[in-house]
């Protein structure tokens, strides 16, 4: 890659104003976004600094794409603006299992992480991610391997995908939530397996599924 110069202003300017609209709207600009964003008197001027931008190794530019800006790291690939939701745990498409812990998981390094959109981030807020183990769920499409996005949540609504602590057995899993009477019905989307049934008192909800990513093997 080219070798990087230090920004005047203006190019600075640009840069950070694609930083930012591609973080809050997951796609980039468009010259005339750039040129309204940052005052500039026109759009052959802001083109002019973007092609001075990817010959300085900032960029990429794609003519045959409207929105064909594509930010660089310092080592000439691209950068990624998705907002990142940390896999905290695993969670049972199946018979339950022990609880994971998402206590510190916002701040430490050992999770890995997912991309999701900044619409979904803007809509929830708070998200955290659990790679899904079993096959109950496979008739709602979630399989093996997959990975929920789930928004932490106390309360739940008949037929929400929910996390679900079972305070007996000290585990959680991955169900549809249906409160019937005194007595909870968590159940599978697999026409092979049978659903929980709990006391009300029994069942803790930590968090309702608002994503589903597939993992293809």
């Amino acid at each position: 890659m080219a070798e990087r110069k230090k920004l005047p202003p203006r190019r600075r300017q640009i840069l950070e104003f694609i930083r930012s609209f591609l973080g809050d709207n997951g796609i980039p600009p468009t010259i005339r976004d750039i040129q309204n964003g940052c005052n500039i008197s026109s759009t052959s001027v802001v083109d002019y600094n973007l092609r001075i931008l990817e010959r300085d190794g900032y960029l990429n530019r794609r003519p045959d794409v409207a929105r064909g800006i594509e930010l660089l790291d310092d080592a000439g690939q691209p950068v990624s603006n998705a907002p990142k939701v940390q896999i905290v745990g695993a969670i049972a498409a199946g018979l339950p299992i022990p609880a994971f812990s998402t206590e510190g998981a916002a701040s430490s390094a050992e999770f890995d992480t997912v991309e999701v959109s900044p619409e979904l981030a803007r809509r929830y807020g708070k998200l955290y991610a659990l790679s899904v183990a079993g096959t109950s769920m496979i008739d709602a499409l979630i399989d093996d391997g997959d990975v929920v996005i789930v928004n932490p949540a106390a309360e739940a609504s008949n037929g929400d995908m929910v996390v679900a602590w079972l305070k007996d057995r000290e585990e959680v899993t991955l169900k549809r939530f249906y409160l019937e009477g005194d007595q909870v019905r968590l159940q599978p989307a697999n026409s092979q397996m049978s659903p929980i049934y709990t006391p009300a008192s029994n069942v803790e909800i930590h968090g309702k599924v608002v994503e589903v990513i597939r993992r293809f093997s």
